[in-house]
């Protein structure tokens, strides 16, 4: 897959921008703050329908408009789709993003400074990662993750409850059993997600690093090995007392975690951040053989500043690595030497071939 010719309308810094991009490598530089990062957030929004840096309509618009517009053509072979998508304010002041949606075959895979969180934050941002990595290789697995959490929000207020008697217990039981069914899809597919990376990050980290560390993921969870919905029911019962005791779930797919270790080690405690930014960018890199083959066409790469903090030669690793890639968009504050990169460079929201 490709994105062919590129619209944006009062988005972020760039007021108005018509940009074709190269079909493999984009190189865009630039000082900072001057709008590398919004331009690869606009491609990242344009295949996705959403921000990789946030949740937030609001701050995606131009300051002081009313609305974002933002188009692109989105390639596969002969097929050609475009997309456009509008961000308005409505009179409440609330934002509404409406427009087409992508085509099923569309993909993206984004690297930034918030991906250091997935190595060196907490479990909440390895469960993000794991769900959304395995949202681009299983359809249902958004649906799933939704239906899991409206279902441990409603079983949560029943807790809240704190009423040790026989009628909590009767309507807990219902939920109790969504709970674990839910949950054993949920989780699942996460393991299922873990194992399809596991084999690439051996091979990419491999092959980014030059060293022969050996780099591991494991999916950790309280209920071991089991794939049947009774053993996390067992285990809600066995903790609901504490559970009434503190009003929340204890036990589920919202408490896992991942391990990601360097060599038997924990990443969090290997070395140096530009180890840790390796590792994080490795994940990331790893994704892009399963998604193409779940998806049947590669996906684009975002990367924004990938080579930060990373010495020379393996930088040079890394620019050899995405050169195998389908179309890849790569920020930089310098300006690399990569044969057969288009070089484009960003000076406050305008956008020149360099």
């Amino acid at each position: 897959m490709q994105i062919g010719c590129v619209q944006l309308l009062e988005f972020r810094n760039y007021r108005a921008l018509a940009w074709s991009p190269a079909p493999h490598l984009n190189v865009i530089t630039g000082p900072n703050a001057q709008g590398k990062t919004n331009l690869l957030e606009a491609l990242g929004f344009i295949v996705t329908g959403r921000s990789f840096r946030t949740a937030r309509a609001a701050e995606v618009a131009r300051w002081g408009s009313e609305a974002a517009i933002l188009s692109g053509d989105l390639i596969r072979g002969e097929t050609r789709r475009t997309v456009r998508r509008k961000l308005s304010r409505l009179e409440d002041g609330t934002w509404q993003t409406t427009g087409e949606s992508a085509p099923e075959w569309a993909r993206a895979i984004a690297f930034g400074w918030q991906d250091l969180e997935i190595v060196n934050g907490g479990p909440a941002a390895r469960r993000n990662f794991i769900d959304g990595f395995a949202a681009r290789l299983y359809a249902n697995h958004v649906p799933t993750l939704i239906r899991f959490r409206q279902i441990l929000a409603r079983r949560n207020r029943l807790l809240q409850q704190r009423s040790v008697d026989a009628g909590l217990a009767t309507r807990l039981g219902p939920w109790n059993e969504q709970f674990a069914t839910v949950g054993m899809e949920l989780l699942g597919r996460r393991r299922k997600a873990v194992a399809a990376l596991q084999t690439e990050l051996a091979r990419v980290y491999a092959a980014l690093s030059g060293a022969r560390s050996k780099v591991e993921i494991r999916y950790r969870t309280a209920l071991g090995e089991a794939a049947e919905p009774a053993a996390l029911l067992a285990a809600l019962e066995r903790r609901q007392r504490e559970e009434i005791r503190r009003g929340q779930t204890l036990v589920g797919p919202h408490r896992d975690d991942l391990a990601i270790e360097i060599d038997g080690v924990d990443a969090r405690a290997f070395g140096s951040r530009g180890q840790q930014r390796l590792t994080a960018l490795a994940l990331r890199l790893a994704e892009i053989l399963p998604v193409t083959d779940a998806a049947g066409t590669a996906p684009i790469l975002i990367l924004d500043d990938a080579l930060s903090e990373l010495d020379p030669t393996v930088r040079g690793h890394v620019l050899h690595e995405i050169q195998s890639a389908e179309q890849v968009f790569l920020t930089t504050p310098d300006a690399p030497v990569v044969d057969g990169a288009a070089m484009f460079h960003v000076n406050d929201g305008s956008l020149v071939p360099a």
